[in-house]
């Protein structure tokens, strides 16, 4: 990406942003999800199943990196809710079971500054209910994706840089950690240095589609264990490989990229190749899109949508510029690696019948057919591979 210049000076500057309008404020509204849902905080319908996870003998740790807390009782408690629920910035939700309606913790967005389009997440208390549970990660998706909708270019996420859980946390949400702020607080009594994440707008598609597949309902099994790991879908790199996360401001060059790798199987295949026939908006909200750079051009695309039971390969695209530089072939093998970093072991793939230069090139690196599909107006050939 190319750096703006001042005209009158050539000095750097940033780049334009384009509305430069301020976001709404965040509404005391209700944000519903499949385990959780998010409400305005009712300090007296929620109070009561809040104090009875939050207040008493051995709900210490859950204070204990809190501004406020822990509580001598239910009342003081309850005082500490009814000023939270006055307030609109932070501006507090409770968290419900979706089921059953229960108070399990809460959260809120502060330090909100819709000028510059920036919020943070904070506040966060989740009872030992709602601890390690999918309804603690759809929460804060639902927050999230909350204020980005609203229009916000920044979301953060702080915490005392003492507080472990919280660190990894935030690691597993797909916040990048920006730094240390040493002695950036006094409280109760003691420093608090406090570490920094963020998320950025351009990146919320590719972390959206994370926890949402994630989420998912064949994600889990039977008994509720997760299959694929949040921490892998949210990996903002694969092991070994040097690509990188597409975000919003690379749209316009992986349009480009498609477009160029795949027209020139038009007039194999008869039809409108399948990977062009998805704007890259929707890949970027989809699947994981995994960019390679050489130098300042865009090179190849590596697209994938993983699955609870195997690793399928929707497009692997290389700038006809950088063909014949074994490339594809290395984005194969991050096809290999980043199916072993989210512990599967079957890879799948299909492209068109016609294109039998393809279909010999994933067979020379271990693919094999499986069948033969008849659509309407094209047969696809389904390829796999098994991972030892």
């Amino acid at each position: 990406m190319t750096q703006d210049s001042d005209p009158a000076t050539g000095l750097p500057i940033g780049a334009p942003v384009t509305p430069a309008d301020p976001a709404p404020r965040p509404e005391r509204t209700t944000l519903r999800g499949r385990f959780v849902t998010l409400v305005p905080l009712d300090a007296a319908a929620h109070g009561p199943a809040l104090a009875a996870g939050a207040v008493g003998p051995g709900t210490e740790a859950l204070w204990l990196y809190m501004s406020r807390g822990p509580f001598a009782d239910a009342a003081a408690f309850q005082d500490y809710l009814s000023a939270s629920e006055a307030s609109a910035d932070p501006l507090f939700f409770t968290i419900l079971d979706a089921r059953s309606g229960q108070a399990l913790g809460h959260a809120t967005l502060m330090r909100i500054d819709p000028a510059n389009r920036t919020i943070e997440v904070g506040n966060i208390l989740y009872t030992p209910a709602l601890q390690r549970t999918p309804g603690a990660t759809e929460a804060m998706r639902l927050l999230a994706g909350y204020a980005f909708d609203l229009g916000y270019r920044r979301y953060e996420w702080k915490c005392n840089a003492l507080n472990a859980p919280s660190r990894a946390a935030a690691a597993r949400l797909g916040f990048t950690f920006e730094g240390l702020f040493r002695q950036a607080m006094i409280v109760k009594g003691r420093n608090r240095d406090t570490a920094w994440f963020s998320m950025l707008d351009g990146e919320w598609p590719q972390v959206g589609q994370a926890l949402d597949r994630w989420l998912a309902p064949e994600n889990f099994s039977g008994e509720g264990t997760q299959r694929l790991r949040l921490s892998g879908l949210t990996a903002a790199a694969i092991p070994g490989h040097r690509l990188r996360r597409a975000t919003r401001a690379d749209l316009a060059a992986l349009g480009a990229l498609q477009g160029a790798a795949y027209a020139p199987n038009r007039a194999l295949l008869g039809v409108e190749p399948l990977p062009l026939l998805t704007p890259p908006e929707t890949l970027l909200a989809r699947y994981e899109v995994w960019l390679r750079h050489e130098g300042e051009s865009l090179a190849g695309a590596l697209i994938l949508d993983p699955r609870p039971d195997h690793l399928l390969v929707w497009s692997i695209a290389v700038d006809p510029a950088h063909q014949g530089r074994r490339l594809g072939t290395s984005l194969l093998e991050a096809v290999e690696a980043r199916a072993k970093d989210l512990d599967l072991r079957d890879l799948r793939l299909y492209t068109g019948e016609r294109l039998a230069r393809a279909i010999g090139w994933y067979a020379r690196h271990g693919w094999k057919t499986e069948r033969v599909e008849a659509r309407p107006d094209r047969r696809l050939v389904h390829m796999a591979k098994h991972l030892a």
